[in-house]
Parts: C-alpha cells; sequence; structure tokens
C-alpha cells in the first residue's frame, strides 16, 4: 500500500474520511459508558444494634477495617435486626447495609435487600435462677422473662420459642430488658429469665456464664426445634470452653443458634460489596467457639438472594485487581478497562481501515476522469462533429486541468501524469479526426 502523509491530504477529504470515523468512536464509547458503574462512593451507612451489644461490636471492627483503604463507615445503632431489616428496606432510610439475625423476615417482604452472607453463629442463651427446667420452656408460664427490646431480632426469636411452648401469654411477664441491663436485673432478682443471643464474647453474655448462681437451659430437643424454625441451627457448647480452668460450663449444653447475616440493599456499589466481603472474611474467618476456622463467611442462610458480588467472592474469591492493588486504584483501572473496549474494538479497525478509505477516495476521482475521457474519445470516434471541434477541445482541456490542480498526494502522482498522456493521446485523436 502507497505511504500518504497527513500533509497530503486535503481538508476536505480529512472531513470527508474522518468525521465518519470519529462519530463512530465516539458512538462507541459512548455505549461502552452506559455499562460503567459510576466511581463508588468514599462512605457508606451500616446498621447495627445496641451500643453494647455484638452487632455494634462487629460494626466498629468493619469500621476499622474499611478505613484503612479510605472508606468511611457510618455507624447507625439500633434496637437490633428487627429494626435494621425495617431500615434496609426502607429506601429513605439512608441505610445501605445491616447485621440481620436468621429468621427476621423474608425477600418477599422486603424487596430489594440482597444478602452477603452468614458471619457467625448467634446461639439462643436461655439464662434462669432456681431448679433446672431441663428443655422444657413451658415450666417459664407465669415467670418474669426480658426479651429483649422491641425491634430486637432476640425478641422476634424469644417470643417464637415461648410461643411453640405455651409460655408466652399471662400470667407470664414480658420485660423489654436486654443485653447488660438484662443481665443486671437477673443477678438481682428483678426478673426470673433472661434471653439473650448473640457469641459467648458478648459481656452480658459471659458474665451470666461465669455467675455460678445463674443456670444456662440445655435444648435437648434441638432437632425437634430445628424442624419447627429451618433458619435454626444446632452448636455445642462443650464442658469447660468457657473457662477451662474453672469449668465453665461444667458439662455439655446443646443451644440453638440462628446465623447473624450482613445483609444490603441492592443500590449499594458493587465496589464497596467486594470490599466488604474482604473485611468481612478477615473479621470472622478464624475458629471460634462454635465454628472452626474458615467456616465463616458463608452462604449458610437463604432466606435473601445471595447478591452477584458475593456469589463470586465464594466461588473465586476476591477481585484480580484487588487482591494486589490498593483499593481506590483497582476499582480506577477497573473501570478504565470498560473504556478501553472501544479503543481495541473500534478504534484501532478505524485506523487501520482509514488509509485504505482514503486510497480509495483519491482512485476514485482519477478513475472517475478516467471515465469522462473513454466517453470523449468513443464520441470522436463514433459521433465526432467538425462543428463542435471546440467543445471537444475545452471538455479535454478541463478535464487535464482537473487533473493537475486537484490537490492529490504525492504517492498518486504517477496515476495523474499517466491520466494527462492519456488525454494527449486523445487530444492527438481528435486533430486527427479535424484533419481528415
Amino acid at each position: 500500500m502507497r505511504r500518504i502523509r497527513l500533509s497530503h491530504i486535503s481538508p476536505r477529504d480529512a472531513v470527508i474520511i474522518g468525521l465518519p470515523a470519529l462519530l463512530l468512536v465516539v458512538g462507541a464509547f459512548w455505549v461502552a459508558y452506559q455499562f460503567i458503574k459510576p466511581a463508588p462512593p468514599g462512605s457508606f451507612v451500616l446498621s447495627t444494634g445496641a451500643a453494647d451489644g455484638a452487632y455494634d461490636a462487629v460494626g466498629q471492627r468493619y469500621r476499622a477495617i474499611l478505613g484503612r483503604q479510605g472508606i468511611r463507615v457510618d455507624i447507625r445503632r439500633s434496637a437490633g435486626a428487627v429494626e435494621n431489616l425495617d431500615r434496609l428496606a426502607d429506601r429513605k432510610s439512608g441505610v445501605e447495609m445491616g447485621l440481620v439475625q436468621s429468621g427476621t423476615g423474608e425477600a418477599a417482604d422486603f424487596p430489594g435487600v440482597l444478602s452477603l452472607g452468614s458471619v457467625y453463629y448467634e446461639p439462643v442463651w436461655i439464662f434462669y435462677r432456681g431448679a433446672p427446667i431441663e428443655d422444657r420452656l413451658r415450666a417459664l408460664r407465669g415467670k418474669r422473662i426480658a426479651v429483649g427490646p422491641v425491634g430486637s431480632g432476640t425478641r422476634k426469636l424469644a417470643t417464637q420459642l415461648l410461643l411453640v411452648n405455651e409460655a408466652w401469654s399471662p400470667p407470664t411477664r414480658i420485660s423489654s430488658l436486654g443485653g447488660e441491663a438484662a443481665a443486671g436485673a437477673l443477678r438481682k432478682g428483678a426478673v426470673d429469665v433472661v434471653v439473650l443471643i448473640g457469641p459467648p464474647e458478648n459481656a452480658a453474655i459471659r458474665s451470666l456464664l461465669e455467675d455460678p448462681s445463674v443456670r444456662l437451659l440445655s435444648f435437648d430437643r434441638a432437632p425437634a426445634y430445628t424442624k419447627a424454625f429451618p433458619f435454626l441451627s444446632t452448636v455445642k457448647l462443650t464442658q469447660g470452653s468457657i473457662n477451662l480452668l474453672r469449668d465453665i460450663p461444667p458439662r455439655d449444653i446443646t443451644l440453638l443458634a440462628p446465623t447473624a447475616n450482613v445483609l444490603v440493599s441492592e443500590n449499594l456499589h458493587p465496589a464497596l460489596t467486594d470490599l466488604m466481603m474482604q473485611a468481612m472474611a478477615e473479621v470472622h474467618a478464624q475458629a471460634g467457639v462454635f465454628q472452626a476456622a474458615g467456616e465463616f463467611p458463608a452462604d449458610k442462610d437463604h432466606e435473601f438472594p445471595l447478591s452477584k458480588e458475593a456469589a463470586r467472592f465464594y466461588k473465586s474469591g476476591p477481585p484480580f485487581l484487588q487482591r494486589y492493588l490498593p483499593f481506590w486504584a483497582a476499582t480506577l483501572i477497573d473501570r478504565a478497562v470498560v473504556l478501553l473496549v472501544p479503543l481495541f474494538a473500534v478504534l484501532i479497525p478505524v485506523f487501520r481501515l482509514a488509509p485504505g478509505l482514503y486510497t480509495w477516495r483519491i482512485r476514485s476521482k482519477i478513475y472517475r476522469w478516467y471515465g469522462e475521457l473513454k466517453l470523449l474519445e468513443l464520441e470522436l470516434r463514433e459521433h465526432y462533429d467538425t462543428a463542435h471541434y471546440d467543445q471537444y477541445l475545452k471538455r479535454l482541456n478541463d478535464l487535464e486541468d482537473r487533473a493537475f490542480t486537484k490537490p492529490t498526494p504525492r504517492a498518486f502522482s504517477p496515476d495523474v501524469y499517466t491520466l494527462r498522456q492519456h488525454v494527449d493521446m486523445v487530444r492527438n485523436l481528435l486533430r486527427a479526426k479535424a484533419g481528415d
């Protein structure tokens, strides 16, 4: 292919060739831009729980980890899982993420809420004073029972368990105390039973486990409960696992346990979801009293659909770029790659085809001139009219002038000079016809 310099291209030709190519490239970039997510925001709101609760403690750890990547987590405390879920479903609340206990709700009732998975077991602890009741919650009927504040997952599950055992209605007296306040009330004798839900590291739970005057109910009929409430699992608190020296607990105890789950609004930016999955793994992957190393986070609870970013994380781990680059750099490159698609798919082919299109355009002019010359030659040979000699000559001169004066790249000069020679041949034919 002949080499064409930009300086040889006329402005008109540059517009005719370049404008469609430019429009094609701009259109390709516009289409690619439609698939680019906006840059991730620098903050989001996480709904946790009471100030002395497990959810709030977990939220503080998430905030510290994401803060290292430049993301600010605004923690909004709540009464617990029920309120967190209501906030997530309310688009006006501003809450984009929350910790929610399994069994709190179902996806059909909370559209637009997705799951990132379960992060730990949170057993149901039923502490009481007095004679052993051996997994007979009906024996709690008529007692003063602290089940947690309205809006908490503890209260909701306690209600379900007491109702199925016909121990909720009067003469049972229900108290809304929870956490440390409930534990203190039990020690003082202000209530007879306390229902708490959370990990054994929770301060209120730990204090009651270590109190020798307080008993812990063992769910010996746990399989029956898990049949009635499929969102519950069975976990075992083994003898001495809380305090080996003091032998706490003094025997194996079977507990029922929902899971703590991280739920998000479907509007949460995917890049923040990816980052959150890594924070969850960092916080919850260690072995614990009730879990093996690497057991969490996991897709254990199926009440809400799993987000596609979480599903990808469980299958193949963090996104490739986030494994090796800071979060801001990884997200910047990830978004830029989408814009590189038109560069390789459209821009490069356009640049490769443009010289050929320009060559075709220049040659089409020369071929058009040859077409005029051929028609004139045929007219001279077959329909020559002496009265039109001057017109024939003018047409030849005009054709020669156009070929000579029209801006043509130097690479096509041989074609132009060849055309001029052929014009002379036809001119000689005209002179020969005139001399006949």
